[in-house]
């Protein structure tokens, strides 16, 4: 039926309205403008950003008071550009085949899992770069003509109505070369985007590839996910956490990931993540592993052998059929702390990576975006399809109750100091009387309620007692 609308358009000329709306009845929609308001803060990721004059003494107030004190206030090309240096990853095709299939893309059904790469993109910006870190060439990207794209065949048919180049034919700019660097500030910058590229290459489309989308589907294969199938927030977690553990490469030797169980997380299992060393992995005291920082500032790998850093992930499930609008405030106040990678959720099986928010509008990024492969073995391979310069917004009231929660801790102290801060903001009122998740003293071993079911009998994050009756909706059990 597709190709036959495709055959139809050019035979026919249509005019851009028209196809339009042939696009939508297929499913796919032309871009439409983010707007943003200006007498309102905009939160992402813990950076404050508000878009009036800085000499306005009303812009201080305004910001969203589950802010931490380090919020910055910045313009709006402050703005874009920490929003444009985030790590975008999208649908491609044209990749190698998919472990167990003959796939060679994940457009219409690995949104999911791109949404889950980007947030653990984030996580290790946080600990290689820091928050504070925008790439050079954030500004320098052009704007999207297009969005959700499933085929070549559409790209090139609204490119050719609009009389502009398709994006993979934009020309890129020339990369950055390594050269002599006068001053230390110089040093430090051509550090940082050596190890950019390191962590973009992490995420590539290929079979080797630590974090890629190949090792992602080939660890949903152990969870009876194939490639192909739709991923839910909560299995995600489970895969991140897996590939992350699993990876080989000696810059990751320095952080692990947890996914906490049925929305409780275990303080005990946490600390000792921090703690203890990863089996088979190489120290961070190598000297090619790209080192930790904090605030930007560098620190020797050593300083940091006896711990690593774990990355929290946390499925919740914020309400039934739709979101409880009681849980809006506390996803705002989540998306306000530094130390927050995001959330992953979306739209009934349509899925995005939540960064920010202003007033009552979710800011995202959009995994629904067709690109060619991107060789990543390569030294000078280009950056741009890798970051996003254009941020969509959505109501709240249209967020998907399924979701999962991410934060990055840099040690067992900052963890206990993150504990604290999450539970003030988990603290119930007369209203919100069931929190989003909770935290535990102890292992959740001390608690483990599935000791006696099998892996095929277990649901994330619930569990479901096969005593029991229950309705399973995605990927958790509504008792």
């Amino acid at each position: 039926i597709v190709n036959n609308c495709f055959c139809f358009v050019f035979n026919h000329q249509l005019n851009r309205n028209i196809l339009s709306s042939l696009l939508c009845i297929l499913g796919w929609a032309l871009k439409s403008k983010t707007s943003f308001s200006r007498n309102s803060p905009v939160l992402l990721l813990g950076k404050c950003y508000h878009f009036k004059v800085e000499d306005d003494d009303s812009v201080t107030e305004a910001c969203y008071e589950g802010s931490n004190e380090d919020s910055v206030m910045g313009n709006a090309e402050a703005f874009r550009k920490d929003f444009a240096s985030r790590v975008w990853l999208t649908y491609r095709e044209e990749l190698p085949p998919l472990p167990s299939s003959t796939l060679t893309s994940d457009c219409g059904w690995g949104c999911m899992l791109r949404a889950g790469q980007m947030m653990l993109a984030q996580a290790l910006i946080l600990h290689f770069l820091g928050r504070d870190w925008t790439w050079s060439e954030a500004m320098t990207l052009q704007p999207l003509d297009t969005e959700t794209w499933t085929t070549t065949a559409a790209k090139r048919l609204v490119a050719s109505l609009q009389g502009s180049p398709r994006p993979s034919d934009q020309g890129s700019p020339p990369m950055h070369q390594a050269q002599a660097r006068g001053s230390a500030e110089e040093a430090d910058a051509h550090l940082k985007e050596m190890y950019h590229r390191t962590l973009v290459s992490w995420f590539g489309d290929s079979p080797s590839a630590h974090l890629g989308l190949h090792r992602l589907v080939r660890m949903g294969l152990t969870m009876g996910k194939q490639a192909g199938d739709w991923y839910g927030p909560a299995v995600v977690a489970h895969i991140l956490k897996k590939a992350v553990e699993e990876a080989t490469d000696p810059g990751l030797a320095g952080i692990t990931a947890y996914v906490s169980q049925d929305c409780t997380v275990y303080s005990a299992d946490v600390i000792d993540s921090h703690r203890a060393p990863r089996a088979g992995q190489v120290s961070a005291e190598r000297s090619d592993a790209p080192p930790s920082q904090h605030s930007d500032q560098p620190v020797s790998a050593s300083a940091l052998s006896d711990s690593r850093a774990v990355i929290i992930l946390i499925p919740v499930r914020l309400g039934g059929e739709k979101t409880n609008p009681d849980y809006f405030n506390f996803a705002k106040s989540i998306l306000s702390l530094e130390y927050c990678i995001g959330i992953i959720g979306g739209k009934p099986k349509q899925a995005c990576y939540f960064v920010g928010f202003q007033d009552d509008s979710l800011i995202y990024m959009d995994p629904h975006y067709c690109q060619s492969f991107v060789d990543v073995s390569t030294s000078d391979f280009p950056l741009q399809s890798y970051h996003c310069p254009s941020p969509k917004k959505m109501p709240f009231s249209k967020m998907d109750p399924s979701c999962t929660i991410g934060f990055y801790s840099r040690s067992a102290q900052d963890y206990e100091r993150i504990s604290q801060e999450l539970s003030k903001v988990l603290q119930p009122s007369a209203r919100d009387k069931y929190p989003a998740f909770t935290f535990m003293q102890g292992h959740g071993r001390d608690y483990d309620l599935s000791a006696g079911l099998t892996p095929e009998k277990r649901e994330w994050p619930f569990i479901r007692d096969p005593r029991r009756t229950a309705t399973t909706t995605g990927d958790f059990v509504l008792l």
